[in-house]
C-alpha cells in the first residue's frame, strides 16, 4: 500500500514538473513565448507562415518589441502589445530587446530605488532598448538617456524575467 501511494506521488510530481516545463520553439529551441524587436522599418504580417498568405498587418515601427509565440520554418507568429499579430519573416527580427513605456510621464531614474533623482520623464509609447532588468526594475536607454524604470510600466519584457 504504502509503495503505491509512493509511486502515485511520485507520478503527480513528475507530470507537474513536465507540465511546468517552458514551452521550446521546435526550429530554434528557444523559449515560447519570448521577446525580440522589429529590426526593419517596415514588416509585412502575414495569416499564415508562407509568401502566398495573405498580408493583414504591416508593422512600421523599427525596434517595436514583439512576443513570439510560435514558430514554422523562417516564419515566426508574432503579437504587439494591442494583440495584433500574425506570421512575419525571421530576417525581419532581431534579438535586441525593446519596450514600450506604458505609462506617460514615467520617471526614468539614476538608481533602481524609490525616491533616486529622476534622469529624464518617458511618454507614453516611447520605445526604449532594454539593457538590464531585475526583479523589479529595468536599466532602459531612451532619447540618448539611461536610467532605470519600474518593470511593471514596460511591455517587452516578463515580470519574473531576469536579463544580465
Amino acid at each position: 500500500m504504502k509503495t503505491s501511494v509512493a509511486l502515485a506521488v511520485t507520478l503527480a510530481l513528475m507530470a507537474g514538473g513536465i507540465a511546468q516545463a517552458q514551452e521550446r520553439g521546435p526550429v530554434t529551441n528557444l523559449p515560447l513565448p519570448r521577446f525580440v524587436s522589429l529590426k526593419a522599418s517596415e514588416g509585412n504580417v502575414r495569416r499564415g507562415p508562407s509568401l502566398t498568405h495573405r498580408i493583414d498587418w504591416v508593422f512600421k515601427r523599427k525596434d517595436a518589441p514583439l512576443e513570439i509565440t510560435a514558430e514554422h520554418g523562417h516564419w515566426r507568429r508574432v503579437r504587439d502589445r494591442d494583440g495584433a499579430g500574425g506570421w512575419i519573416h525571421y530576417s525581419l527580427l532581431s534579438g535586441a530587446r525593446t519596450a514600450i513605456v506604458e505609462r506617460d510621464m514615467l520617471e526614468l531614474l539614476s538608481k533602481p530605488l524609490e525616491g533616486a533623482m529622476v534622469v529624464a520623464r518617458l511618454e507614453l509609447g516611447v520605445i526604449a532598448h532594454l539593457e538590464d532588468c531585475s526583479t523589479d526594475w529595468c536599466e532602459v536607454t531612451a532619447g540618448g538617456y539611461d536610467g532605470w524604470a519600474r518593470k511593471a510600466h514596460l511591455w517587452g519584457v516578463k515580470p519574473d524575467e531576469i536579463l544580465d
